[in-house]
């Protein structure tokens, strides 16, 4: 199942907010709350009635049958979809399906998707899922199911359609910035197995921890990839990259623990209701799993919710660096609410900030050093050195190649990861950097 969510929490709320300044939204949503105070109860009758009238014409006119069931289902969806991009209403199935994806393990494509102006947007392929092996890439723009414009469909119906059987394909043509013509992709459904985090030493010093999701395992699979780095690579450590790029979000309390993961004390995040006294802080708890140890967070347009939480608490603590492009500005927070009929309501609820009082609302968190993704090429050296001139000295201290050797020619150096990827290179760089200038005392 391509999984319909920006950011889900099942018991716990999650993330959104407007561009404008705090003053300006406080300001603005006072004067909606004075509406919607001098409304009277014969305002909402009044309401009510013309909801019923409608509900009757339908009924008794619509060209073809249709249960009671499924028009308040409609009606409970339209009212939903239309207060803001995160907001639905979950159908006993769909329920179930979203309690699945927050274990980590569902069917589907492996893509996190919105809504925009009518066209499902990716948000982010997941890791090693069908969509990410076919090249789906965040940002893209999925036009057409098996052929069928998806404009005038819903979101849920949209993402419906992209589930199915374990081992069956769907055609997908998607728009992308930069490429004039579609791109026409045939993906395979398979089961969604999300390993949350992956880890490994890079130059034998720093400590690389990719974050994919952040689902029920994530903080675990975050201490147990600092401990094993740390049995690895021992007083030699110099520092950790973690990568959050392309990571779409997932569960509040998972964010908050992985950022207390790196932090000794302070606030981690705020979330603010419609009311003035609904108002939580987390503060992160005492205690540094990484030592102190100097921190890049790699971000860019797919890193969106539970990600720009982790992002902007140690931004804001100056405990890490980040680097990259601006990640995707989703500050909302939608709580799932239980009704009656094992449905839910998936309702945004409150706006998040980050220690410092910013909103990303469509803003996004911006980089400390902006990194353009790129594709590293080495070039060929141009002009000559000393060693090329006629009757250069020999330099005694190179030891020599044995004559096996030269017959074999040079030994090629395996490829690494941050051989082809530029933005882990110079995070990888600045880490070296750091450690050089530790070391020298400077």
């Amino acid at each position: 199942m391509s999984s319909f969510r920006l950011s889900l929490l099942l018991a716990v709320p999650l993330f959104a907010l407007p561009n404008c300044s705090i003053a300006q939204d406080a300001s603005a949503d006072q004067d909606k709350a004075k509406q919607v105070d001098q409304q009277t109860n014969e305002d909402t009758y009044r309401q009510l009635s013309l909801f019923g009238e409608a509900f009757e014409k339908v009924r008794e006119k619509y060209v073809e049958p249709i249960s009671d069931e499924k028009l308040v289902e409609f009606a409970i969806k339209g009212m939903l979809v239309n207060l803001d991009p995160h907001s639905d209403y979950l159908t006993s199935k769909d329920f179930d399906d979203m309690k699945v994806q927050t274990k980590g393990e569902f069917g589907g494509l492996g893509i996190e998707v919105t809504m925009e102006e009518g066209i499902i947007k990716v948000i982010s392929p997941i890791d090693d899922t069908p969509a990410f092996k076919a090249g789906v890439q965040a940002g893209d723009y999925i036009t057409h199911l098996d052929k069928k414009p998806i404009i005038g469909m819903t979101l849920a119906d949209a993402v419906e359609q992209m589930r199915g059987k374990v081992g069956t394909s769907i055609a997908i043509t998607i728009r992308r910035e930069g490429v004039q013509e579609a791109i026409e992709l045939s993906i395979v459904r398979d089961v969604i197995k999300i390993q949350p985090v992956k880890f490994r030493v890079e130059d034998d010093t720093i400590g690389y921890i990719r974050i994919n999701q952040f689902n029920r395992n994530t903080y675990d699979g975050v201490k147990n990839a600092i401990d094993k780095v740390n049995a690895q690579v021992g007083d030699k450590l110099s520092g950790y990259v973690l990568d959050l790029r392309n990571n779409p979000g997932g569960l509040l309390d998972q964010a908050i623990a992985v950022s207390d993961a790196f932090l000794d004390q302070g606030e981690i995040v705020s979330t603010r209701g419609r009311k003035e006294t609904d108002i939580k802080r987390d503060n992160a708890l005492p205690g540094d799993l990484s030592n102190g140890l100097p921190i890049v967070v790699l971000i860019n347009g797919g890193s969106a919710s539970a990600s720009e939480i982790v992002a902007g608490a140690l931004q804001d603590h100056h405990r890490a660096i980040l680097m990259g492009t601006r990640s995707f500005g989703k500050g909302s927070v939608q709580t799932v609410v239980p009704v009656s009929g094992d449905g839910a309501l998936r309702l945004t609820t409150a706006r998040y900030f980050t220690p410092s009082g910013r909103s990303i609302q469509g803003k996004g968190i911006d980089p400390d050093i902006v990194v353009d993704q790129a594709k590293i090429e080495k070039l060929a050296e141009m002009g000559i050195h000393e060693e090329d001139l006629k009757g250069a000295l020999s330099n005694p201290t190179t030891v020599k190649a044995s004559n096996d050797n030269k017959k074999d020619g040079p030994t090629k150096e395996a490829e690494k990861d941050s051989d082809k990827d530029y933005q882990l290179a110079r995070a990888l760089d600045l880490l070296h950097g750091l450690s050089l200038m530790k070391n020298t005392g400077r």
